[in-house]
């Protein structure tokens, strides 16, 4: 009953907002907001929890917190309210619905649900990071569907402020340089240097995520721990048959299979599509090709050893040849 009402509450708020979108008045609430006196910025931050909750768009909120409060208070009462909702509608999502998604998930018609929650799940934070900087899906639907994956609601929440960040200063920022522009303030047209200087470091900035999130290393004496530990990984090396047996040999367990033939032998390694694979050759260069390949093909947890088998002797731990 409590989770049928929460949803009734959910589902009524957003389909009033959606209806009534047009008509919503953002001057009536900059005044509303004005008049409120000290209690001004707890007051942004309550219409900002709700706008997020019941999915009105959070860009002109944000604007709106610009020019009320100026670019740095601004800021932090736009990421305060932001933040706050987003782990609102996380846990309302959870709350309601993860309890479906784990059953469609170990269910085995739920084949592409898992391999996407696996994914996410996998990635963790750093997927969390990229869609927060990448405007991918809508910001409120984000924050639902995040929720019915299995990422913490820490690592949620502290990648939300955090990567939420450059884009509430950028546009926050906007929203001041627009009150400046209508009311002739000073330094305008350095003030919109620096705005558009914000806009770049924005752009910029999923470019990092996402060579992050394609290169995942893992450091040998983290592989020796885990494979000492007999988790299920596959430890795919990617060298050639000749370097495999000869020269600097090769870790017990390891299964061969060069770079070269990679492409064509997938179907060999479906069976860990959803389990941790880790690329090694040499050094990591083949391997890091490899697990370029395996990410691209649908492979969910694949990690690349750091300076591979060079590391590996360097540590002086045990080889097969």
């Amino acid at each position: 009953m409590i989770r049928f009402l929460l949803f009734l509450l959910v589902a009524s708020g957003i389909a009033v907002v959606v209806f009534y979108r047009d008509q919503i008045d953002v001057a009536a609430i900059q005044n509303w907001i004005e008049g409120a006196g000290t209690a001004a910025p707890v007051l942004f931050m309550f219409i900002y929890i709700c706008a997020t909750v019941f999915f009105f768009p959070g860009s002109f909120i944000t604007l709106l917190g610009g020019a009320l409060f100026g670019p740095i208070l601004g800021t932090i009462y736009t990421l305060c309210g932001a933040t706050i909702g987003s782990m609102l509608a996380f846990l309302i999502a959870r709350y309601l619905a993860s309890d479906w998604v784990a059953k469609k998930v170990t269910n085995k018609t739920g084949g592409k649900l898992k391999q996407l929650v696996t994914g996410i799940d996998n990635e963790g934070w750093r997927f969390v990071a990229f869609v927060r900087l990448v405007p991918l899906f809508p910001f409120n639907l984000l924050n639902y569907a995040l929720g019915l994956t299995k990422i913490s609601f820490s690592q949620y929440s502290l990648a939300s402020f955090i990567f939420m960040l450059p884009g509430a200063t950028a546009y926050t920022y906007l929203g001041y340089i627009g009150k400046e522009a209508a009311t002739g303030g000073e330094d305008l047209v350095q003030k919109i240097m620096l705005a558009l200087a914000l806009l770049g470091v924005v752009a910029f900035l999923p470019r990092i995520i996402a060579s992050m999130r394609q290169t995942r290393m893992l450091n040998i004496p983290v592989l020796k721990q885990r494979l000492d530990a007999g988790e299920d990984v596959l430890l795919l090396d990617v060298r050639t048959p000749e370097d495999y047996v000869g020269g600097q040999g090769h870790i017990a367990g390891s299964v061969l299979l060069p770079l070269e033939e990679l492409a064509q032998r997938l179907d060999e390694l479906m069976a860990y599509q959803n389990k941790p694979v880790v690329t090694i050759c040499r050094t990591d260069r083949k391997s890091s090709r490899a697990a370029k390949l395996l990410l691209k093909k649908g492979f969910t947890d694949v990690h690349i050893a750091r300076m591979g088998m060079t590391d590996w002797i360097k540590n002086d731990y045990p080889v097969e040849y």
